[in-house]
């Protein structure tokens, strides 16, 4: 039980360790919160709540894993090496994909009832 209960100790290192030195994942952080004001603010559905967790999930995970492989990729190739930094870009690739996936179920879910809130307000 005790290694159960280190390991999320690890766990909040980790994630610690990432707010503290990666700029991407704070920015996704901000981003993250911002949605979840919109969507408490904007009273989004269950249903709509349930992709906008999913959205900042997906998006906080990739992102840790594109500085776990970057990590990773330094360490076991510190000089130059052009499939390392191919190894790099394949991963940033991946969070971009999933940010814009995330942004673009923002704008399905948040836009139309930000518009709503526009024309009633004019």
């Amino acid at each position: 039980m005790k290694k159960f209960i280190r390991g999320f100790g690890y766990a909040f290192k980790g994630l610690k360790y990432a707010a503290a030195t990666q700029l991407n994942f704070r920015v996704h952080l901000v981003a993250a919160l911002i949605a979840v004001y919109l969507g408490y603010g904007l009273h989004i559905s269950t249903h709509e709540w349930l992709w906008v967790i999913l959205c900042i999930a997906i998006v906080l995970v990739m992102e840790l894993l594109n500085t776990a492989i970057e990590f990773l990729t330094d360490l076991v190739s510190p000089d130059h090496n052009e499939l390392a930094g191919h190894v790099k870009d394949v991963s940033a690739g991946a969070v971009l994909i999933t940010a814009i996936a995330a942004l673009l179920i923002g704008a399905i879910i948040f836009l139309p009832k930000i518009l709503l809130l526009i024309q009633h307000a004019a």
